[in-house]
């Protein structure tokens, strides 16, 4: 007999027996369900796993503008340049790997380092290191001015090869017009509150093209282009082994967006089997070594192939009559087109975030993830959610719009939030934390403060 209220109530015996069943059923499903927990807490990344996501966070739509800097320096102060670009972000990389082993267990998180070194400062960067990690809404906008330059070339190609006896209508190349008509589509995907509701657009993605096929047929067409030029290429400019212009300066941003991958070393970190410093090491190493080894074949093959004239933007500067170079084409666009509403989502949360400066960590949330998205939007009201992407994607598309310099838009991204996230912060952070406990490297404090002041000069003057 069981009692409600004043009323006993009968419960049959078989009732009673499957409620103890179900009860030990659920005992053993939390068991199961802790030792998951047990194996995430303890890591579960392969190191090769963790390389290769290291990586593809790194290579990106910087690699497009590797061959301007060989132009605007050089041949060889341009190959240094890179070197030195990817060893100052590895050294960055480095001191945040130190900070997290300081963090509560695998729970490092740019709001942990934070709370460790500049306690009172550490609810700022828990609101706007997000806005960091994005490195700026700008990243979107050099989504869409490829877009706007690859697709007319794409069209343009398939005219050449189908219809040759035909030449494409003006509206067909016309970059502005593919650019308002691919966001007839970005539009409706961008106002998705969940990423789960994108998951058919990311198959479609996943099995067509991925970011490692897009790199390799890269470099396969700057390789292949230098040594069967195609036909109608521009003429090729001066090529210098040593000839610093002033362009060189300009490149430096473009070098850090490139290499900016410091959003996820703490992710990687705490995910990664064995998070020893000797692993980490290795992992960042072999990360940033195959980003540079890329950028360098990309920047030195491009550059051989139109010296002095090359553009901002390598892959666009092939000829429209080659379905070879299209399909290539067709698929960084695919790549871009794809990843765009993927990126308005970080980049709405971050402004709610902003507009909720006030709110601080709950308890238990120290060291956590950098912020749970799917919450954040489900709290959002329908009137906040539709601003802040109207104004995302209104402002995106008004500068894609008008704007057709890809370098300045990498270059400005590169200089703030990229600055921030690779040299100031891990610079500040490690400092603060070990500047002066007994026995620490002064060589290597001194190393952290030139790189937060490298950082800082950049922002300021880049």
């Amino acid at each position: 007999m069981a009692r409600y209220g004043a009323v006993e109530a009968f419960v049959d015996p078989d009732d009673a027996r499957r409620g103890q069943y179900e009860d030990e059923r659920a005992a053993l499903l939390a068991a199961e369900t802790k030792d998951e927990e047990a194996v995430r807490r303890n890591g579960h990344a392969t190191l090769t796993s963790s390389v290769s996501n290291l990586a593809n966070t790194i290579i990106g739509s910087g690699m497009l503008t590797f061959p301007l800097v060989l132009a605007s320096a050089g041949i060889i102060p341009g190959i240094l340049t890179c070197l030195l670009a990817g060893s100052v972000s590895a050294f960055g990389l480095y001191l945040l790997s130190v900070c997290a082993r300081h963090t509560p267990h695998r729970r490092a998180s740019f709001f942990a380092v934070a709370n460790l070194t500049f306690p009172r400062a550490a609810v700022f960067f828990d609101v706007h290191s997000p806005i960091i990690f994005d490195a700026g809404r700008l990243t979107e906008d050099s989504f869409l001015i490829i877009l706007k330059s690859l697709v007319p070339s794409v069209v343009a190609s398939l005219y050449h090869d189908l219809a040759p006896e035909r030449s494409p209508p003006e509206w067909a190349i016309d970059g502005r017009l593919w650019l308002t008509l691919l966001m007839i589509v970005l539009v409706p995907l961008c106002f998705m509150r969940h990423l789960h509701s994108l998951r058919h657009m990311s198959y479609v993605s996943l099995f067509s093209v991925g970011a490692e096929d897009v790199t390799v047929y890269l470099i396969l067409i700057v390789i292949v282009c230098y040594f069967v030029p195609l036909e109608g290429m521009p003429p090729r400019g001066e090529v210098y082994i040593v000839k610093i212009t002033s362009n060189f300066v300009s490149t430096f941003p473009v070098l850090v967006f490139a290499f900016t991958c410091a959003m996820n070393i703490f992710p990687i970190y705490n995910e990664v089997k064995t998070n020893s410093q000797a692993r980490m090491n290795i992992i960042i190493t072999s990360a940033i070594g195959s980003a540079t080894l890329i950028y360098g074949v990309i920047a030195v093959f491009g550059y051989l192939t139109f010296g002095s004239n090359v553009g901002a933007n390598i892959v666009a500067m092939y000829p429209a009559t080659s379905l070879f170079v299209a399909v290539g084409q067709l698929a960084i666009a695919v790549l871009v087109l794809f990843s765009y509403p993927l990126q308005v989502h970080p980049c709405r949360n971050c402004l709610d975030k902003v507009f909720h400066f006030n709110t601080t960590a709950a308890p238990g949330e120290l060291g956590g993830d950098d912020g749970d998205h799917t919450a954040s939007e489900s709290e959002m009201t329908p009137f906040k959610f539709f601003v802040l992407t109207m104004a995302i994607v209104a402002s995106g598309f008004w500068i894609a719009f008008f704007v057709d310099d890809l370098q300045m838009v990498l270059s400005f991204v590169g200089s703030t939030g990229s600055t921030a996230i690779s040299f100031i912060l891990p610079g500040l952070f490690y400092w603060k934390m070990f500047g002066n406990e007994p026995g620490a490297n002064k060589t290597l404090t001194r190393a952290a403060v030139a790189l937060a002041t490298y950082g800082g000069f950049i922002l300021v003057f880049w």
